[in-house]
């Protein structure tokens, strides 16, 4: 079968009109940015809150493009463009839905599916770059993991062996459609939190929704699961349906970490193995490159990926003690000044909060700053959230505490109530930053943690230059 996908077998799949060109034309390549369009991609314009990207046909022409898949727009009328084709779809964030699930379809390979309130893109790095050591495999780049990000990466399928993607979601249904695309014959849910509890109302809600991506797992498919997470525990506990394995540290689990030890710079642990009714210690230690709890659970799941596509040990260890981490995310650095500064700006939720400042709370440093932002999408429960972070903040003994935003000054609060002597609150990131320009010094440690659209890496750049 022909890996590549014809102009007329996405008008067949779509259910587009052929504006002009050559139904027999290969689509090798997609891409959706007229600045990133390399010569022979397709173009794919998708409607945004200010233009639709449709209109930029010419430009992805100009740029290389050999052919553009773009939206019914009104009153545009299309030029042609000799040895160029164009497909006309009533939506293209439908249409690459489709496109991508037949792409899917050509390949007989190792797919896995991540999901969770926290930790996706950390475990797809490690998973990735466990399975890296014995296939060539393409993944989720960066945080593309929603109905148009994941598209597109299964679209970027050539000669790879194997694919690795995150899945995304805010409301029920998104991870339904996400997995019936991807068709994952593994999945692995990394917990379940209080993420986006502002649309889906509960946790259980949200481990229903999590839970769709076993619509989409291929029959003979594994589900992975952090057994110590409290919901997913319980349903497996009920679960009689699905081929579960399980990782964990506390609980009795198939793949656990124990004897661990932590570093600023990383942990080791000995890996005991209970699958298939047989124990085995691992003598040799599983070496993290980053600190933290949150990475060995994230290290876990990559080793049992590892052992259900029978990935050699070695080469699982391999995989952990080299994995790269998305940038943004826990990513650490020694300033000229002499201080350290976390960055892990690129997302928040409460479970994520947490984990940072624990991690924060593990690093060496004569200090240790948190400079929080608002978590969003907490609807009724933003308060309660916020000020769960307050108390976590001094739980774990931060001696400075500065927020951004107008819901953290409920951590702010909470912080203060319970011992924090050094708290400042601020409504915008320009103050966050004069104070810190005039408070850090040589051995501190700063984490800088929000929301992506608090625009965090403001901060960050301001304070390591």
């Amino acid at each position: 079968m022909n890996k590549y996908l014809t102009v007329q077998e996405i008008l067949d799949v779509t259910g587009g009109k052929l504006l002009y060109g050559n139904v027999e034309e290969q689509c090798k390549s997609f891409s959706r940015n007229t600045k990133e369009i390399n010569a022979g991609d397709i173009y794919i314009g998708f409607k945004g809150e200010r233009s639709d990207g449709s209109k930029f046909y010419e430009e992805a022409f100009n740029q290389g493009a050999k052919g553009c898949i773009i939206n019914k727009v009104e009153g545009l009328e299309v030029k042609k463009f000799e040895g160029k084709f164009i497909i006309e779809v009533e939506d293209t964030v439908n249409a690459i839905g489709k496109i991508a699930k037949l792409k899917r379809e050509k390949y007989n390979i190792p797919v896995i599916a991540i999901t969770g309130s926290v930790g996706k893109t950390s475990t797809k790095d490690v998973v990735a770059s466990v399975v890296s050591e014995k296939y060539k495999t393409l993944k989720t780049q960066g945080n593309m993991n929603n109905h148009i990000g994941m598209p597109l990466t299964i679209l970027k399928l050539d000669d790879e062996e194997a694919l690795v993607v995150e899945m995304g979601m805010n409301h029920f249904g998104e991870i339904s459609k996400l997995t019936n695309i991807a068709k994952p014959t593994i999945a692995i849910i990394t917990n379940v939190g209080t993420a986006h509890i502002g649309n889906l109302g509960s946790r259980e809600n949200i481990l229903r929704a999590k839970l769709e991506i076993l619509e989409g797992l291929a029959k003979d498919g594994t589900l992975i699961i952090n057994n110590d997470n409290d919901l997913l525990h319980k349903w497996n506990e009920e679960n009689t349906k699905y081929k579960v394995l399980t990782y964990g540290i506390n609980n009795k689990s198939m793949i656990m970490a124990k004897n661990i030890e932590y570093t600023d710079k990383g942990s080791k642990y000995e890996l005991a193995v209970n699958m298939d009714g047989k124990t085995n210690s691992d003598e040799e230690k599983i070496e993290v490159p980053v600190g933290g709890e949150a990475f060995v659970y994230n290290s876990l799941a990559g080793i049992s990926v590892g052992k259900i596509l029978n990935i050699e040990d070695e080469k699982i260890k391999k995989g952990i003690k080299e994995f790269e981490l998305s940038k943004m995310r826990l990513d650490v650095q020694k300033v000229e000044r002499g201080y350290t500064v976390i960055n892990d700006c690129y997302n928040a939720n409460f479970d994520s909060m947490k984990s940072s400042i624990q991690y924060l709370n593990k690093m060496k440093g004569k200090r240790k700053i948190a400079v929080l932002g608002d978590m969003l999408e907490l609807g009724e429960f933003s308060q309660k959230l916020h000020e769960n972070v307050g108390m976590e903040v001094a739980n774990n003994k931060v001696d400075i505490l500065i927020t951004v935003g107008n819901e953290t000054k409920n951590t702010a609060r909470v912080a203060q109530e319970n011992g924090v002597e050094h708290v400042y609150s601020y409504d915008n990131n320009q103050e966050a930053i004069e104070k810190l320009r005039k408070i850090l010094g040589v051995d501190d440690v700063v984490l800088v943690k929000a929301s992506n659209s608090m625009n965090f890496k403001e901060i960050v750049e301001n304070i390591i230059k």
